[in-house]
């Protein structure tokens, strides 16, 4: 087998390989919803991380008379809160687009294995034949959603615009809390581990700050989260949710308080290494840009 896997790795035209290769991981996004996301998450953590700086600076300004004032805890927590509403409406409409399509390949995965199971064996000693021939089989109907901008043009004519913002509710209360839970834990972890005589931490304060910050995010947004998707996923067919607060209550009854926290373990671990990188970068950046315009 590893003979003949490096065969068709060497032999032949690696070109198409790669390129089918491409192709099925593309596809393989589209219908999982996750391109778009993937696609946007540069421009969405800029303007998030833009936004926060920004707010800060004005915000000592106005309080302290110079943008080099070092911010109280409760600055930093406002300008996070201010860098997660912001976020809200570039995020919300690549969200619904993930949901539903995730939630349509979850619903096509499950209505083919009940077919599989309902389908009669052919063989065996009790098979008896058929006494008239089958009635012809109506092709399956295709999916609803071809992508993720088509899921979003569908969503925009079937729902209106304010379709697109489904759930920005629960995402508001999300990113706000999260966000602002985000920058003042990384704040306050930098300067217990920011050395005596320095003004900053090294770079391994940065690594461990930054990924305890994006623990406890996480630890804050999972809730909201779980609602969120729940809500965008409701405008399929017929709603089962009237609104934010009717869904926290009917998930808790049915399913215990156990469910606000699902996927939290899988967030947290993801999280720590992810904004470990994103932190070392942010801070790298902003080093930068002060040395250039000194």
């Amino acid at each position: 087998m590893q003979r003949g896997l490096c065969s068709w790795i060497a032999g032949g035209d690696l070109n198409m390989n790669f390129r089918e290769l491409t192709v099925g991981l593309g596809a393989s996004l589209d219908a999982r919803g996750l391109s778009l996301p993937v696609c946007t998450v540069s421009l969405v953590s800029s303007v998030s991380f833009g936004t926060y700086r920004h707010c800060l600076v004005y915000v000592c300004r106005f309080r302290y008379g110079s943008a080099d004032a070092k911010p109280a805890k409760t600055d930093v927590t406002l300008s996070g809160f201010a860098s997660g509403l912001v976020r809200v409406f570039l995020t919300s409409p690549t969200e619904v687009a993930k949901v539903r399509l995730q939630t349509q390949t979850q619903t096509q995965m499950q209505t083919q294995t009940q077919r599989q199971q309902r389908r009669p064996s052919a063989s065996g000693p009790s098979a008896a034949p058929p006494l008239r021939p089958a009635p012809p089989v109506s092709p399956e109907p295709g999916p609803k959603y071809r992508g993720p901008l088509h899921c979003l043009a569908t969503v925009a004519r079937e729902e209106g615009l304010l379709g697109l913002y489904r759930g920005s509710s629960a995402l508001l209360l999300r990113d706000g809390h999260s966000f602002a839970t985000y920058f003042l834990s990384y704040a306050l972890l930098c300067d217990w581990l920011t050395p005596t005589g320095h003004s900053q931490p090294g770079v391994l304060g940065v690594l461990v700050a930054g990924g305890c910050a994006g623990v406890l995010a996480w630890a804050v947004a999972t809730p909201m989260d779980v609602i969120k998707s729940r809500l965008q996923a409701d405008g399929q067919g017929q709603r089962r949710y009237r609104g934010l607060l009717h869904c926290v209550v009917t998930s808790v009854r049915e399913e215990g308080p156990r469910v606000l926290f699902k996927g939290l373990t899988l967030n947290c671990c993801r999280a720590f290494p992810v904004n470990m990188v994103v932190f070392v970068a942010y801070e790298a950046v902003l080093r930068l840009t002060r040395g250039l315009l000194t």
